[in-house]
């Protein structure tokens, strides 16, 4: 594999540039009208009466979602039948190692589609639905909910209760759904259902609800360790949904599911690279500055030892990221049926960011001393955050499970 195959493409370039604009532009005087309200930041905002996002922080991150849609930056990594860039995974990873570099934990961190943007699962929509659900998730102007997990089904995903009954042409959805990012916003949500009992991968099937629609609750903030306010749990009781608005077809819902699922453990790279970097710079300009008995810390093996510890484990990790999605690329990481050589792949990539962010995450914290305990400073924030990335889209377990199949299966054939 050349240097080239992973090195940032013209086109990468040309959207960073953009990007950079758009943040010294839209989004710094979007984060200086945020500071006058006193909502608290986009990563530390106050909360209203039910334990949610504070309104006025929310509004923001939707202005620059809207913003960023206007101006094609919302979603490159989307295909260019949905109206996106078609960006590779490669494309992408530079994409967001730098969007998460620039932005920290500012406004910016919205203006690139997360999981309540468009996805891979999405683009199976009917084209009945396309113009209610996908077009405007494009540009920014509505949000989603991926609905999965139930708080009694984690992982196991086939032991899920949530059911979908055929009522002439329509399905009725029941159950409950728990651990839902953007539950307590969204506009449209993915909900996947159990369809046909007992059929193994193929007994699940994926609908477009809207949220508004009767039968559907929003229930109780979840708070976790995040503390986002975004988090919570949704009741489906009895809700009607048209045939138009299954995702693919009936049974395809295990495979939309982890096309969803995957293209969150692939953008692990970019993001815990671009944080990386940006906690590294942190902690290297620290210690240079923190002075101990007339000399500053930078000055000690000690500290060196821990800049040394944090620039090994970020550069491991990006090479990883960058030489897997390279590999991916070819495979297609969301192919239905997916390649059997891309799950050990995806989790590699995974499971690696993870735990090297939060080893990256704790030296910066480390180089600080009481000053990185602060509550949500940067790093005390990032270090929840690497914390809670162990478990979310598959447990750090759940990859290495998935990394031993792969290297059996390919010892076995």
């Amino acid at each position: 594999m050349a240097v080239a195959d992973i090195a940032p493409s013209e086109r990468v370039v040309a959207y960073t540039e953009r990007f950079r604009t758009f943040l010294d532009t839209d989004v710094a005087e979007l984060e200086k009208e945020l500071a006058r309200q006193g909502a608290g930041t986009a990563s530390g905002p106050k909360f209203d009466e039910q334990g949610r996002m504070h309104p006025a922080v929310w509004e923001a991150r939707r202005e620059v979602q809207r913003r960023s849609g206007a101006l094609g930056l919302y979603a490159p990594h989307s295909g260019t039948a949905a109206g996106g860039d078609g960006f590779s995974r490669v494309e992408m990873h530079h994409v967001e190692e730098f969007v998460y570099r620039h932005s920290g934990l500012g406004l910016g961190l919205a203006a690139l589609a997360w999981t309540e943007g468009p996805n891979p699962a999405i683009e199976h929509c009917s084209p009945a639905v396309r113009e209610q659900y996908l077009v405007p998730l494009m540009t920014g102007e509505i949000t989603a909910a991926f609905c999965n997990t139930e708080l009694g089904a984690g992982s196991d995903v086939l032991r899920m209760a949530t059911r979908a009954s055929r009522d002439g042409a329509d399905w009725i959805i029941n159950g409950s759904k728990g651990w839902i990012t953007n539950s307590h916003f969204a506009d449209v949500l993915q909900v996947v259902a159990v369809t046909d009992p007992g059929a193994g991968t193929r007994s699940l099937s994926m609908f477009l609800i809207d949220a508004d629609a009767p039968g559907v609750s929003r229930g109780a903030d979840l708070p976790t360790t995040m503390a986002d306010g975004l988090t919570g749990t949704l009741e489906f009781r009895d809700v009607r949904v048209p045939a138009e608005n299954v995702v693919g077809e009936i049974g395809d819902g295990f495979g939309l599911a982890m096309s969803w699922i995957n293209w969150r453990r692939l953008c692990r790279g970019g993001m815990c690279a671009g944080w990386g970097a940006w906690l590294l710079q942190r902690a290297v300009d620290y210690a240079q500055q923190r002075e101990v008995g007339g000399k500053p810390i930078a000055a000690q093996q000690a500290v060196q030892h821990m800049l040394a510890d944090i620039d090994a484990d970020i550069y491991q990790a990006r090479s990883t990221s960058l030489v897997a999605q390279a590999q991916l690329d070819d495979l297609d990481p969301y192919g239905m049926p997916l390649h059997p050589g891309a799950p050990r792949l995806i989790s590699l990539v995974k499971v690696i960011n993870d735990e090297v962010f939060f080893r990256v995450a704790d030296n910066a914290i480390q180089v600080r001393g009481a000053v990185g305990l602060v509550h949500d400073s940067p790093e005390e924030k990032l270090f929840r955050v690497a914390r809670n990335l162990r478990i979310p889209a598959g447990t750090s377990e759940i990859q290495r499970n998935a990394i031993a199949r792969g290297l059996l299966r390919t010892k076995a054939a």
